[in-house]
């Protein structure tokens, strides 16, 4: 079977590329997927040039994400022709991911897909819509069901869908991004305002700044979140999931004891089953975008290598869906 495989060669550098490679036996409680749709995602990046934060594990495939259907079974559990889809856990970190045509993983790990949404469609959001939509239910879940949300880093996987299902929902969004030849797209995504990321990300020594946004969903980390949680409304909710800004916080504790504002970690990895169940019906149901067509760019598995140099150079825009 063909697959995308990250190589570790013996000067301690990495090459990547499509290869032959055997289809894989499942043991007891595994199943065996015959791919139809994976996603790209900033991680698939890093893993792809060897990154040890993501996979210490060679030679490796790629993907954290992949729908099919199910070919062979040994679980009590799923059954031979179920459609299903597996985001997370070690998938495509050290156990071998969803970028070949064929992906065995463990039963515990799979997830039916929802009735209302197919494949392809489901593929589209991936672990970024995913994330974007746990996102957005911990703001619902929290009160904040109307008004006005930030969004960071607006023009990548969880960004851009999180600014479709807001608007969806009727949110007044700004949305943060620092490709100016973008705010088009994010326009038409539904952003109401566009704000570009170095007028946002600036030194400001103030500790609090003025109320504007009920909600906050970061993408970034870093200053920008700091400066996001400085605006946020008496009693609002600010979640992050991604620190491609900084892993640092430089922040002070006046927005949270001051006026309540509470910040969420969101993590769509090992979040319990049930969770993603209920995150990926909302994707099928209420999430659900009318068009994704302004959101996809569909590659096949020989263009993935070039979609890694986009998404490493910070140039990608939207989700790379990968068709097998």
């Amino acid at each position: 079977m063909k697959a995308y495989v990250v190589e570790k060669l013996e000067d301690k550098k990495f090459q990547s590329g499509v290869k032959e490679i055997e289809k894989p036996q499942i043991s007891e409680n595994e199943v065996l997927i015959k791919t139809t749709y994976s996603s790209l995602n900033f991680k698939d990046a890093l893993s792809s040039i060897g990154n040890p934060g993501v996979t210490r594990v060679f030679p490796h495939v790629t993907g954290i994400d992949v729908a099919g259907i199910i070919v062979e079974s040994n679980s009590n559990d799923f059954e031979v022709g179920e459609k299903v889809l597996v985001t997370g856990y070690d998938l495509g970190m050290n156990t071998d991911g969803g970028h070949s045509e064929f992906v065995k993983v463990p039963a515990s790990w799979l997830v039916k897909i929802p009735e209302g949404i197919s494949d392809k469609e489901i593929m589209t959001y991936g672990t970024a819509g995913l994330t974007a939509a746990l996102s957005v239910n911990e703001l619902l879940n929290n009160g904040i069901t109307s008004g006005d949300v930030l969004v960071t880093g607006a023009t990548g996987g969880v960004g851009s869908i999180a600014v479709s299902i807001l608007s969806k929902l009727r949110f007044n969004v700004t949305a943060i991004s620092g490709k100016e030849d973008k705010i088009p797209f994010l326009k038409e995504l539904g952003a109401k305002e566009v704000i570009l990321r170095a007028d946002f990300d600036v030194e400001n020594k103030r500790p609090m700044g003025s109320e504007k946004y009920d909600g906050v969903i970061d993408t970034v980390g870093g200053n920008i979140l700091a400066e996001a949680l400085k605006v946020v409304k008496y009693d609002g909710v600010a979640t992050c999931c991604g620190l491609t800004s900084s892993h640092e916080l430089p922040t002070n504790v006046f927005p949270f004891i001051l006026r309540g504002v509470r910040l969420i970690g969101i993590d769509s990895v090992e979040a319990k089953l049930e969770k993603k169940i209920a995150a990926w019906e909302k994707i099928a149901g209420d999430f659900k975008i009318d068009s994704l067509d302004n959101l996809t760019n569909e590659i096949s598995l020989d263009e993935v290598k070039a979609a890694y140099t986009a998404l490493l150079a910070g140039k990608a825009v939207g989700r790379y869906l990968v068709k097998f």
